[in-house]
């Protein structure tokens, strides 16, 4: 089940987060975008957050090194012995060649992929499951 359920979307685009929010309303899932990935130092509560999308291609930050930013920040974490108990599945976002996306996605540490060239439905429907866990690629390895 979906609902209830909250993503951060990291896209220099308003456009995409405002696509994905719309698509994702109908099913109550709630979602916050960033659109300068370099302000994500300073945001806190990034484990309140179901799932982080992140857009590969932005002109301030590639989103294979703002997916290493977000897995640095949870091993400081660790080490300080700070309890983060919900570190969710970080997935990037493009329309790369999927062969690509998925080595990207490896590379960086990310949980997985979807690729833009699935289309507005297909997106969706992959964010669904990967809220639900019935979906998930996986970087191939």
């Amino acid at each position: 089940m979906t609902a209830n359920q909250r993503i951060l979307v990291i896209d220099d685009s308003p456009l995409v987060v405002e696509a994905i929010s719309d698509g994702l309303g109908e099913y109550g899932v709630e979602v916050e975008g960033l659109s300068d990935p370099t302000e994500l130092e300073q945001m806190q509560g990034l484990e309140q957050f179901n799932l982080i999308l992140i857009d590969v291609q932005m002109p301030a930050m590639f989103g294979d090194d703002v997916a290493l930013v977000i897995k640095g920040r949870h091993e400081r974490e660790e080490i300080l012995g700070k309890k983060n108990s919900n570190k969710a599945p970080i997935v990037l976002l493009s329309s790369l060649p999927e062969l690509e996306l998925a080595q990207r996605a490896q590379e960086a540490g990310a949980d997985g992929y979807i690729s833009k060239r699935r289309g507005f439905d297909g997106i969706i429907e992959d964010i669904r499951g990967w809220l639900d866990g019935s979906k998930r690629r996986q970087p191939e390895s």
